[in-house]
């Protein structure tokens, strides 16, 4: 494997883009990267999504978990420790724990991309346990040692991988695990899989990771069940409430209310595939204090009503799965 330097959309140096991304390029040689709160659900092994662009975790940013990061739309250029390379659909990348990261789509401001990118998050700890328990899986040791620097696959690597991990953001139970082993074995067999950061980069998690803004953004992911209030979290990372906001706003690039709402319905729409507990359940697990406001909060990201999320995604998922049969019980249902 050797670092490269990727796909060559435009090299003039004068662009607007260019000099956005020459600035990014500067910037993030001296930025220490944001924490991002991965909130696997609790009856999963791992936690597989999609989302647009923009989005609240396209900044610089890093992880404690493995990813594995497929584009589907859109071009622009990533950083991956100290790489920097251009990306179009079919980029398939996988980033170990805590190395720092970034795509950034040229996409006009004001412009939206419904999905950018379809992306797996799985933590050592789960691997290690799999190894333990199927020695077979061993065979992803190299690949896991090797995306310690970033791996970036070849594009027919990214063809194949689309319709597993696709199917896979529906996937329940045993079927789950099936397509994670699928995914894994053939990025395991892949050929012309390259290094991205130098040999001689090393992410220095232990110091970023105590930063003021991931101290707080840790918090926060830690507490997201209860009251989080801004001027407390302005205590914690020892500013005045105005300077908070203004901080705040310019690590996420979203106010702090609006950036725990997101969080907890990303974790609602977990709850409500999982199909355990009850919407009043939900809203109170993941931090809302009424069933009024959950449901406007719901609204605005996914336009339209959690129950109707469910029916979707339900359909989805027999759609892909089930007989036809079962297709038409669900819209019977719904």
């Amino acid at each position: 494997m050797q670092a490269v330097q990727g796909l060559k959309a435009c090299q003039c140096g004068i662009c607007n883009y260019c000099l956005a991304m020459r600035n990014e390029a500067r910037r993030l040689t001296i930025a220490k990267p944001d924490l991002e709160w991965v909130a696997v659900p609790r009856d999963e092994s791992f936690k597989v999504w999609s989302h647009g662009y923009p989005y609240r975790t396209v900044r610089w940013h890093f992880h404690p978990e493995y990813e594995i990061h497929l584009i589907t739309s859109t071009a622009g250029k990533y950083f991956v420790g100290d790489f920097i390379g251009d990306f179009e659909p079919g980029n398939l990348v996988m980033t170990e724990t805590k190395l720092p990261h970034n795509w950034v789509s040229n996409v006009p401001p004001g412009e939206r991309v419904d999905e950018r990118c379809l992306i797996l998050q799985f933590d050592a700890e789960f691997v290690a346990r799999a190894v333990a328990v199927f020695p077979e899986l061993k065979r992803v040791e190299p690949l896991l040692e090797a995306s310690c620097w970033g791996v970036l696959f070849a594009p027919e690597t990214g063809a194949a991988a689309e319709p597993v991990m696709r199917e896979m953001l529906g996937a329940q139970g045993i079927r789950r695990i099936t397509l994670f082993v699928a995914l894994l074995d053939l990025l395991v067999q892949s050929k012309g899989a390259m290094k991205l950061a130098s040999a001689a980069y090393r992410a220095d998690a232990a110091h970023y990771a105590e930063t003021r803004i991931n101290n707080v953004l840790s918090y926060i992911g830690r507490n997201l069940s209860q009251e989080l209030r801004e001027s407390e979290l302005a205590q914690l990372a020892g500013q005045s409430a105005s300077a908070f906001s203004r901080y705040f706003r310019r690590h996420t690039g979203v106010p702090f209310v609006q950036y725990v709402n997101r969080l907890r319905i990303d974790l609602a729409c977990q709850l409500l595939m999982s199909g355990e507990l009850s919407i009043t359940d939900i809203c109170y697990q993941v931090g809302f204090n009424n069933l009024s406001n959950f449901n406007r909060q719901f609204l605005l990201p996914k336009g339209m009503s959690r129950s109707q999320w469910r029916a979707w995604r339900k359909l989805g998922t027999a759609s892909a799965n089930e007989p036809r049969d079962a297709v038409h019980a669900v819209e019977a249902v719904g």
